[in-house]
């Protein structure tokens, strides 16, 4: 018999199993069985926040505006014409250009596979990072909107696409982010290579029913959620991750984000039923020693460049079939601040990568300029779109789920025209 104690210690400890008791070898192939789960509807749809706020006027350069120059003395990206023979940005529409670290999405902007959406963002006007994200994830607007649920959660739970798989959805990281948080069939993974408790699976097998025998003891939900990790885990331990291969020739950076992005891969050939996966890089907040060309900033353009440039090679016809967007709960201020860097803002850019984008530029914007009347408070760049309306028209026209109005209550979509 255990205590209630023992029960309250012991429950703390196993239910870490759901998103700590990870553990396969790291990469699978197709499953050489036949599944039971449907496919998804649609796309699947990645989703990777950058948290912390990214800085996207440093990443989604506009060069042809002089006032971005006079705003960053120290920061400011080089115009692509710039003599010399130091990295600058590089041009993708005679306005806006890419930061140099950005350099592996430039063929991928000029093949019409990814593109920007600037100058967007949420109306919440919050430079909060904990509320702006919450706010961004649950898909409202301010804590009014009654929303305990996160809006792939509600995606997932309005697309009734009969699919009876436990790993709908995933979250890479140890919790599953606020995005998710109310949908069934999802689970937090650190790591594919660590759901086996360091890979020893006889530990995890009897850490599992141990699981098991607690929930049992508690009400049905309880008893529910257990036999849906148990799930899960049985149907991740079915693949074998140890001979996954990255095709045509793709070579994943060694990191966390590319790691997420190679697993993912993995998932989305092996048939398992996954329609959403989240994945998180953090570090964005760059108040001190952002850095321009090079720095903390253009690290972190270079890890997601490269793990997005690496998934894209991995996924090649296969991106047909997959829509990934690219988000962060705000911008940063136009001009930079004392310590090398750039403070809290409202309006960012968004990125799109798919196999079925249909616009033609390589940058989407509604652009009202850098004059401090078109600056919000005379400070932050203005969002003339609405991360609602790239979010709603990816899951009408990719993910064929036909009440947005559910997943993003109260609000009114605008078609921007981005996918086929």
């Amino acid at each position: 018999m255990l205590s209630r104690r023992e029960m309250i210690r012991n429950s703390v400890m196993l239910g870490g199993v759901a998103a700590a008791a990870h553990a396969l070898p790291t990469w699978m192939p197709r499953l050489a069985f036949a599944q039971p789960y449907n496919n998804p509807r649609g796309d699947v749809m990645i989703v990777v926040f950058l948290r912390g706020g990214a800085d996207s006027l440093n990443m989604i350069v506009p060069f042809g505006d002089d006032l971005y120059y006079e705003a960053r003395p120290r920061l400011a990206i080089p115009r692509p014409d710039t003599s010399g023979s130091d990295p600058k940005a590089l041009d993708l529409d005679g306005f806006f250009g890419l930061h140099p670290a950005l350099a592996p999405l430039l063929p991928l902007f000029q093949g019409g596979q990814i593109r920007a959406i600037h100058a967007t963002g949420s109306p919440h006007g919050n430079r909060s990072h904990f509320e702006a994200m919450d706010f961004m994830e649950r898909g409202v607007t301010d804590h009014h909107g009654g929303m305990t649920t996160g809006w792939v959660a509600r995606h997932l739970a309005t697309l009734d696409t009969g699919n009876l798989s436990p790993v709908r959805g995933i979250g890479w990281g140890a919790a599953v982010q606020t995005a998710l948080m109310g949908a069934s069939s999802t689970i937090a993974l650190q790591s594919i290579i660590d759901y086996h408790l360091a890979g020893d699976v006889g530990f995890a097998t009897q850490m599992m029913q141990s699981l098991m025998s607690l929930y049992q003891i508690g009400d049905e939900s309880l008893y529910q959620t257990a036999q849906n990790t148990q799930s899960a885990i049985d149907l991740i331990a079915s693949v074998d991750y140890q001979r996954y291969v990255p095709q045509n020739g793709a070579e994943y950076p060694e990191d966390d984000f590319a790691l997420a992005l190679r697993q993912t891969a993995a998932l989305i050939r092996a048939d398992v039923g996954l329609e959403v996966a989240c994945i998180d890089l953090g570090g964005w907040d760059t108040h001190t020693q952002q850095g321009g060309i090079e720095g903390n900033h253009a690290r972190l353009m270079a890890q997601l460049a490269n793990g997005l440039a690496a998934f894209h090679q991995d996924m090649g016809t296969d991106m047909s079939k997959v829509s990934l967007v690219v988000m962060s709960e705000f911008g940063r201020r136009l001009h930079e601040n004392a310590n090398n860097g750039t403070d809290h803002g409202q309006g960012g850019a968004m990125l799109v990568m798919s196999g079925s984008l249909v616009v033609p530029n390589p940058v989407i914007a509604n652009w009202a300029g850098l004059t401090p009347d078109a600056l919000i408070d005379g400070e932050d760049l203005a969002i003339t779109i609405d991360y609602r309306d790239v979010l709603g028209e990816l899951l009408r026209k990719r993910l064929h789920n036909p009440d947005v109005q559910q997943v993003f209550p109260d609000y009114d979509f605008t078609d921007i025209g981005i996918f086929g």
